[in-house]
């Protein structure tokens, strides 16, 4: 089992170390040492070499480091080649800690009252209850199960749509582009949890915030090459949205003087909704690993027709 990993070095020498641990007989080395390339089996990456073929002519699944796999140029990867995203508790416990947050923060106008401590205004407000704030999470893999658990559990009016149909308990859901507008008119709080394809590309943009409720609120934890950010300045500035929590953007990092930095509407966090932990990790990748050197099927293979 001859492993390269190439991502954050400091990630990596964790998972190193529990690789040496748990597989004493594995070789896993860390970016750019990759020993004979000739003889590499497996790599985990976010961003592979572009000559990933040619540099790794026995490569036999291609594993990605996160919940995504869309960073990859798959023009270039061999059609028959796996390529594997993350499915791990660690990534799934951290989204939904992040967008409870978010939510939370949201009903409870958290943004509003941020924006009055630093104009020195003492004015409270009326408070709803969760019962009447309807919460609307755009896809409905993995991830987007996890987050509505919580929600429910606080009794949010919980809503989902997908790309094709799915029934969760206690969650009107919605499928398709037919459908995308009558989900969106009932998301007080809309969460996009959507992988990127050529389908969403763009998607949270002006036509979409228009047909939420005056004043709902986004949480964008999907990609960022989903969100038009001209869009989402207008729909705020028009208060068509009332506030915004963005973790993901197009480009990362935001450069400087970008609006999205001192806007007061917005929460901006650089990325770190949810991140792989290295124990779960590593658990995860190995057990993928022994699938395949099976004969079985891994966990999390890329549809490359369905971009996810």
């Amino acid at each position: 089992m001859n492993i390269v990993y190439k991502s954050e070095p400091e990630r990596g020498r964790k998972w190193a170390a529990l690789v040496k641990e748990q597989v004493p007989h594995a070789s896993f080395r860390l970016w750019p040492d990759i020993g004979d390339p000739t003889t590499v089996d497996y790599l985990v990456a976010w961003q592979p070499p572009a000559d990933i073929m040619q540099q790794f002519p026995n490569l036999k699944v291609l594993f990605s480091v996160g919940a995504g796999a869309d960073q990859f140029d798959y023009a270039r990867l061999p059609a028959d080649l796996p390529v594997v995203r993350m499915v791990e508790p660690g990534l799934i416990n951290g989204m939904v800690e992040y967008v409870t947050f978010a939510v939370l923060g949201l009903h409870r106008d958290m943004p509003r009252y941020f924006q009055q401590q630093r104009a020195q205004q003492w004015q409270p407000h009326l408070m709803r209850s969760a019962t009447k704030c309807r919460v609307g999470v755009m896809g409905l893999g993995s991830l987007g199960e996890a987050v509505l658990k919580p929600l429910q559990a606080f009794g949010f009016d919980c809503g989902g749509w997908s790309r094709t149909p799915r029934d969760i308990e206690g969650v009107q859901c919605w499928a398709g582009p037919d459908q995308l507008a009558a989900f969106l008119a009932r998301s007080d709080i809309l969460i996009c949890l959507l992988p990127l394809t050529d389908s969403t590309r763009g998607l949270l943009n002006a036509d979409c915030f228009n047909q939420l409720p005056r004043g709902a609120a986004l949480v964008q934890v999907g990609r960022g090459a989903q969100l038009n950010h001209d869009d989402l300045l207008s729909a705020l500035d028009s208060q068509q949205l009332s506030a915004a929590v963005v973790d993901v953007t197009d480009p990362e990092p935001l450069p400087a003087g970008h609006p999205f930095w001192n806007h007061p509407a917005i929460w901006l966090t650089p990325h770190i909704a949810s991140h792989s932990m290295a124990d779960t990790a590593i658990e995860a990748l190995l057990a993928n690993i022994r699938r395949f050197e099976a004969g079985e099927a891994m966990v999390g293979v890329i549809d490359r027709q369905r971009g996810y």
